[in-house]
């Protein structure tokens, strides 16, 4: 339905484009009256509404939502705009600033390309209003993401700088979901947002705490409808890490990088999350001077200079989000043999990520959870572990 509506939309409205001359004035004069119209039979005013709370955040900070009376909710989301949520069938208020952008719900024919967000979806049992995909099945790692667009009940629309516009428009689409990678491809914002569609550029990835990552659930639950199972889902994950968070810090090192294939060492900055999940966990990450810019938070060094600063970690993790997993300690020694000097390689302490870590955002606790009992357990081999795997 949604979608013959937008075509009949585009006919209609290039069928008046064509009609010529002395139609002109009798189809603005109609317009005008039917805004008149549509005005007179609306009472509600930005103006008149009212605040009545505000949603309360334990760590995120890149966003806030305010609640107005019936049901609307206003979203500001940091450097990126500001956005009203209507309920379903109720009236857009007048006089609305100008930067306002409407959301009107339900939003289910969403086009997401910030894959980190799919995972929210999943967690709040929304993969179904994600209509259209910026990430085609072959690099979703989040199945049922992989499963609906092998079903068809997803479409891949292109990625961020060459979205299938035609295809978005005919299927209605009535949110697009954007990382801030957009801001590389401005142009691609402009025209969506020409063609009526809004576009929300999310920041979950600019949240110096992991669990402010995670709670970017409560935004997406506004957005759904779901605001309930988001809080609920959210305060799991935080009951599931108080123990852990209780715990005295057991001052072991921990180094977490990759290398590239021209033998460059990556490694993520002090103040980036994965640094902060490392202490949270109980370690401490071997980097302490590689400073906190969230804008990037990851950096390069010559293996030089890593392994004059690392070789004494009590533990190395490899990151196979970049080139794949590895198996044996053997792979890893591949790539440098000055590795094979490492404290952690002679004492067995080198561990991988798999490569679903980076996409499953709500596995953050879980990972935080392997660190823990990465940093704690005697017995390393007997230790099953959700995203990290031990190196034979």
């Amino acid at each position: 339905m949604r979608k013959e509506r937008c075509i009949w939309l585009l006919f209609t409205a290039a069928l008046l484009l064509w009609i010529p001359g002395c139609g002109g004035q009798n189809r603005a004069d109609a317009q005008a009256k039917t805004s008149q119209e549509i005005h007179e039979s609306q009472s509600l005013e930005w103006s008149d509404m009212e605040l009545d709370h505000s949603m309360e955040l334990s760590y995120a900070k890149q966003f806030s939502v305010d609640y107005y009376q019936e049901g609307y909710a206003l979203l500001t989301i940091t450097d990126t705009g500001r956005f009203l949520v209507v309920p379903e069938g109720g009236e857009v208020p007048l006089g609305l600033p100008e930067d306002l952008v409407v959301l009107q719900q339900p939003l289910d024919h969403i086009y997401l390309v910030a894959t980190s967000a799919m995972d929210l979806f999943r967690e709040l049992s929304a993969v179904d209003a994600v209509r259209l995909s910026g990430t085609d099945a072959s690099g979703w790692y989040i199945e049922e993401a992989k499963r609906a667009l092998e079903e068809g009940d997803m479409i891949y629309a292109g990625k961020y700088n060459a979205p299938d516009y035609e295809l978005i428009l005919a299927e209605g689409c009535d949110l697009a979901v954007e990382s801030t990678m957009i801001y590389h491809s401005p142009e691609v914002k402009e025209q969506l947002e020409a063609f009526g569609i809004p576009v929300l550029v999310e920041r979950s990835s600019y949240e110096s705490h992991p669990l402010g990552r995670v709670e970017w659930l409560k935004l997406y639950g506004v957005l759904l409808g779901k605001e309930k199972q988001a809080q609920e889902s959210f305060q799991a994950l935080e009951d599931s890490l108080a123990e852990v968070f209780s715990k005295e810090n057991t001052e072991k090192t921990v180094a977490f990088f990759h290398i590239n294939s021209n033998g460059i060492v990556n490694v993520r900055k002090s103040g980036d999350y994965v640094a902060k999940m490392i202490e949270l966990a109980g370690g401490k990450y071997i980097f302490q001077d590689l400073g906190d810019d969230n804008a990037l938070s990851t950096m390069n060094m010559e293996m030089e200079s890593f392994y004059a600063q690392a070789k004494d970690a009590d533990y190395i993790i490899y990151n196979s989000a970049i080139d794949g997993e590895l198996k044996t300690i053997e792979e890893l020694l591949a790539k440098s043999s000055l590795l094979g000097d490492f404290k952690a390689v002679k004492e067995g302490n080198v561990w991988c990520t798999q490569k679903n870590v980076f996409q499953e955002s709500t596995g953050i606790g879980d990972l935080i959870l392997d660190i823990h009992k990465m940093v704690n357990e005697k017995d390393q081999g007997a230790t099953k572990l959700t995203y990290l795997n031990k190196l034979q």
